[in-house]
This record gives structure tokens, sequence and C-alpha cells, in this order.
């Protein structure tokens, strides 16, 4: 029995003859009459990622940061990849996973604006608000999980939705869909969200947080992530959506000796309590 990955269970060409390849589907090369060795597939692990995003509810909209690094597996390789995208004037996009996958996305918004300001007649108009964009964005993922395609990507959707409601729902590559009064992908899951839902653990805590405290909140996560997330970095993103629209800044930067407290820490290596 053939062991090689590739003919897994094939009988060995030396003993039974040449395996017949007529299954497989015709070579996309122009020029060659050599059909390939296995049938097409697609990448099944990202190469460049992007790590966590977080994401809170407050009484007139929405914060979303994500931090600025892509990471070339376990190296800290690109430090200005911007992950959030704003979408007109109700709605940001937040992107965890895979880094060329969520250009393919940035290119589809973008056809969208494109495709909204055409309907307009040449005047800006916003048919899209973040609850139709996600219902969107969730549709073109799991189209692609059924293509056995998938695009790697954990999105986060926040804005205002059709009655002008601060809006924030999540979706992944799989097409799984939630909404939640705070969301995070990645590490923040598990780092971020415990301190989220203290300060907003329902939507009813949500309607009564000012702008002021939940961008406090989301920073202060945004630390804790720089300080435990191995693929996190200290210079992020951060925008807020409300009804004046999407303010957003990319070059936020935590304080220059974060780590001044860590000599402080007992229990650790050499030190004694």
């Amino acid at each position: 029995m053939n062991h090689d990955p590739v003919a897994w269970g094939r009988p060995r060409d030396d003993i039974y003859g040449s395996y017949n390849p007529s299954y497989l589907p015709p070579t996309r090369q122009p020029y060659s009459s050599h059909p390939p060795s296995h049938p097409t597939t697609h990448t099944q692990s990202p190469v460049v990622t992007g790590t966590s995003v977080l994401a809170l509810k407050f009484s007139t909209g929405v914060v979303i940061a994500a931090d600025n690094l892509a990471s070339y597996g376990s190296l800290a390789r690109f430090t200005d990849v911007k992950r959030l995208r704003p979408f007109n004037r109700n709605a940001i996009v937040g992107f965890g996973g895979d880094v060329s996958d969520m250009q393919y996305i940035d290119r589809l918004l973008l056809s969208l604006v494109v495709q909204e300001n055409y309907a307009g007649g040449g005047e800006s108009v916003t048919l899209m608000n973040a609850r139709n964009l996600h219902t969107y964005l969730s549709k073109v993922l799991y189209k692609r999980r059924t293509d056995f395609n998938p695009l790697w990507n954990a999105l986060l959707v926040g804005g205002l939705d059709e009655h002008q409601k601060p809006f924030l729902a999540y979706a992944d590559l799989l097409g799984t869909t939630y909404s939640a009064p705070s969301l995070a992908t990645g590490f923040g899951a598990h780092l971020a969200q415990p301190i989220m839902r203290k300060v907003v653990p329902d939507e009813a805590a949500a309607a009564k947080l000012s702008k002021e405290e939940a961008v406090k909140t989301i920073r202060e996560c945004m630390k804790v992530l720089f300080y435990r997330d191995a693929r996190s970095m200290n210079e992020y993103s951060l925008a807020v959506v409300d009804v004046r629209g999407v303010e957003l800044k990319e070059d936020n930067k935590l304080e220059a000796e974060s780590w001044a407290f860590a000599d402080q820490i007992k229990g650790y290596g050499t030190q004694t309590v």
C-alpha cells in the first residue's frame, strides 16, 4: 500500500503498475497535456494573520478596536496593518484572522460603496446600515464555507441599524453569527470579554453606558491583550460609530512604560515572596 499522503491507500505502482489518473480534472496549464498529480485544493492554513478585535456598545453607538500587527506565523512581521474598515457613515468592520482574506473582503466592501453611490445618482446615500452589512458578510462567509474554500476570518460589524440604534454582531469563517452588547475575537474572547462583561453585562447596561466609559474600557482591554497575548502589540486602531458618523484613529499607542510593574510581581523566576 502507498503511504504517501497525496496517494494514500492506492496500490503500489511497483507491484500493480502505474495508477490511472483519468479521474482527475484537466490541468489549468494552457499548453500542458499532462493531468495534475492530485485534485485542486484550497489553503487550510492562514499564513499572515491578525489577532483580536474588541467591540462594545454604549448608549448611542459602538466602540471597536484592533491592534496594527500582522504576524507571519509567530513572527511579528508587519506592524502597520490596519484591521478596521469603515463603511459609509453607519458601520465599521473589524477583521481577525487571515490578512489576505481580509483584503479580499475589503475589495467587496469597496464595490458595495461604489454601487451605493451609483444607486444615488451621484449623491452620497446610505442604503446599507450595519445590520444589512452584517447579513451580507455572513452570507458571503457561509457561501465560501459551502464551497469548501472558506475565508479564514472572524468579523465584528458595529454601527447603527435602520432605526439609528447601536448594532454589534459577529460572523466567522463557518457563517456562524450572533449579537451581544460586547464581542471579541481571538484571545480577546478569553482575556477581554470578562472585563467588558463586568461593565456591560446586558443590553440594559449598554443603553446606560457613556461613550467615555466605553472608550476607557476598550483601552484597558487593549492593554491587557498587549500584556497577555503574544500576537498583540502596543499600537492599535480605535473607532467610535454614532449618529455623527465614524471617528477612526489608527495611531493609538499604549504608554511607554507598560512593563514597569513587572518587577513587583512575586512568585516567578528567582524572586521570593
